[in-house]
This record gives C-alpha cells, structure tokens and sequence, in this order.
C-alpha cells in the first residue's frame, strides 16, 4: 500500500453562507491524501498502474468551483468524487481551508478535516 498527497491545493472559491462571500469570494486551500496499493506501479513505471495526481487535481478544482454554504459540503463531494472515480482508492484524508476567514477576527486560516474509507 502507499499514499498519494496533494498538497496546499489553491482555489479561489465562492463558498460560506454569507451573501458577501458569494459576491466577493475568497482564498481556498486543500490538502488531499489518497491511499491506494502502488506496488505495481513501482515495478512498471506506468501511469495507468497508478493514480494520476492530474485527475486528482481536476477533482478538486471543479468541486471547488461549485458554490457550497458549508466547507463540509465541498469536502464530501471532492470525497465521493475520488471514490466513485478511482476505484483504486481505499482511504481519503482530506483538508478544506477558508483563508482570511470573515469571522470578526485575526485568524489565519479555518479548516475542516474529513477522513473516510471506501466501503
């Protein structure tokens, strides 16, 4: 077995539940791990043997820019993407950050984590 991770993802995205996020948007941040059996992928050197970090990134993107009120919203969709169209994933760890959150506050960042395994 072996994990794939990709890391500090940037989107600029309309998510929250305030109206002004919808019109102005703000800075994303995910971080997606993905466990997955890499055994034969590290003796063929193929990419059809692996999973590639370019759909993984294309999921992301296109689920981002689908307007949620709640991060967890997103994040299960980018979740159910990944198994419904890699099979060969078992295990998503997944991390969805709002930067610069509007909460009234100097906070850097506020982040969700979802952790679910294939069935």
């Amino acid at each position: 077995m072996g994990i794939i991770k990709l890391q500090n993802i940037r989107t600029f995205s309309y998510h929250g539940c305030l109206v002004e996020e919808e019109k102005i948007g703000s800075d994303y941040r995910v971080d997606l791990e993905v466990k997955t059996d890499l055994r034969k992928s590290s003796q063929t050197d193929e990419l059809s043997d692996t999973i590639d970090y370019v759909l993984l990134n294309k999921i992301v993107v296109e689920e981002m820019a689908i307007r949620s009120k709640l991060l967890e919203h997103v994040g299960n969709r980018i979740i159910t993407r990944c198994f419904t169209e890699i099979p060969s994933v078992s295990r998503i760890k997944l991390g969805v950050s709002k930067l610069n959150p509007p909460i009234g506050g100097d906070v850097e960042a506020v982040t969700i984590e979802m952790e679910e395994f294939r069935n």
